[in-house]
């Protein structure tokens, strides 16, 4: 099992120290915080966005075509009253000279992100206090 460090450097700061990085998040100032990082829902969407935006890159360099242009949107819905996220999409725009006949492969590259994954085969999950 691997083991990732959360620190609370103060306030409603929270910190995950992971492969020597520093991933810091806060809450924004109307909730208590001081705004001064993301939120820790922020960082999910943002690892949601950027694993399908890796695996989409991939596709197309592994193929040696140009990403110039190459750009993704993450759009979502949230539930009003549990806030729970209830729809993500994902919406590639392609380079301009994007091959047509890879329009669906590059789809099925984005759809291989381990995060979109995991969240379509949710693990357990197990809280302890000593």
């Amino acid at each position: 099992m691997n083991d990732m460090k959360i620190t609370f450097p103060g306030g409603k700061k929270v910190s995950a120290l992971w492969h020597g990085f520093e991933i810091a998040t806060d809450q924004p100032a109307g909730g208590g915080g001081q705004g001064s990082a993301p939120t820790p829902f922020d960082l999910f969407l943002a690892s949601l966005g950027t694993c399908a935006g890796i695996f989409a890159l991939g596709f197309i360099q592994s193929r040696g075509l140009s990403a110039e242009g190459l750009g993704m949107t993450l759009s979502f819905e949230q539930d009003e009253n549990t806030h729970l996220l209830k729809k993500a999409v994902f919406k590639i725009a392609l380079p301009v000279d994007f091959p047509p006949k890879y329009k669906d492969a590059v789809i099925k590259a984005a759809e291989q992100c381990l995060v979109k994954r995991t969240m379509d085969n949710p693990p357990a999950f197990v809280i302890t206090a000593e």
